[in-house]
């Protein structure tokens, strides 16, 4: 009977010893590669014996993927992208190892046509390759506020061309924008040479509607690292604006507003006058 219990006694203590052990994670992070290792690819679509603007993105590396293709970015392992410009195209990868460190590599294709539609504001923005705009001195007033829903540009408090500088150095007369296709790249020309680069993107499915059923904005216009010019919110601290309701884009003319945050109709907003140079 003593013996039992001791064997019960030492299956107990055995179990909770083993209960006790530590879980060990038998999942080992892969060491980091580099961007030689990379196993990555982009192939355009072919459509009637041409290279087509989709581009098929694959990889097949121990990393986490992130496709900057110019108009967008995607972080999906395959994916399927629409490029907007024919000739040569840049692609470039950014993945991202087990042990947090990045790695990068640039793929480049060669689109033979745009077989697939692409919004046609690229080309009123860019004419298809660089286009550049400056503050349109055919209206009475090229920046200002007004009604938001409620004007189609600067209506209460307005500037002419001459006037901007007080409002952003360098902004005014002389300066100017270059909207690019490729890389969809925004630059911003101050009147004294000085520039800076960002990009732009479009968002056209985000139309503002009046009660009577008018389209009031076409769309929506974002930059990323780069405002228009003059692009500030003065009742904001001067805060940078880099998304506008497109109201008017033809080729010719260009008219943005920013609605300052949480107003409704006829709240106050911001407005930019620009044209075609």
């Amino acid at each position: 009977m003593k013996n039992l219990i001791y064997i019960i006694i030492f299956s107990v203590s055995l179990l909770f010893f083993q209960g006790c052990e530590p879980i060990e994670d038998r999942m080992e992070l892969g060491s980091a590669i580099t961007a030689e290792q990379l196993d990555i690819s982009a192939t355009l679509v072919t459509v009637n014996g041409k290279a087509s603007n989709k581009a098929v993105v694959n990889n097949n590396s121990p990393v986490l993927s992130s496709w900057d293709y110019g108009t967008g970015v995607t972080q999906k392992k395959t994916d399927t992208v629409l490029l907007v410009s024919t000739g040569e195209n840049e692609i470039i990868f950014t993945g991202l190892n087990a042990d947090g460190s990045k790695i990068s590599k640039s793929l480049k294709v060669k689109v033979d046509e745009l077989t697939f539609p692409v919004p046609l504001e690229w080309g009123m923005l860019t004419d298809g390759k660089d286009k550049t705009w400056v503050w349109d001195t055919t209206k009475p007033a090229v920046w200002g506020n007004g009604g938001y829903m409620g004007n189609d540009g600067p209506a209460w408090w307005t500037l002419k061309e001459s006037d901007i500088n007080g409002q952003a150095a360098g902004e005014g007369t002389g300066a100017k924008m270059v909207f690019s296709l490729r890389g969809a790249k925004l630059t911003k020309v101050k009147s004294d040479g000085k520039s800076e680069t960002g990009s732009f993107s479009f968002d056209m499915t985000k139309k503002i509607t009046l009660d009577n059923g008018t389209v009031w904005a076409k769309g929506k216009l974002t930059t990323k690292g780069v405002t228009v010019l003059c692009g500030k919110s003065p009742n904001e601290g001067g805060a940078p604006v880099y998304e506008y309701d497109i109201l008017i884009i033809n080729g010719k003319e260009l008219v943005l507003a920013y609605p300052e945050p949480g107003v409704g109709p006829w709240g106050t907003a911001w407005f930019w006058n620009f044209k075609a140079q």
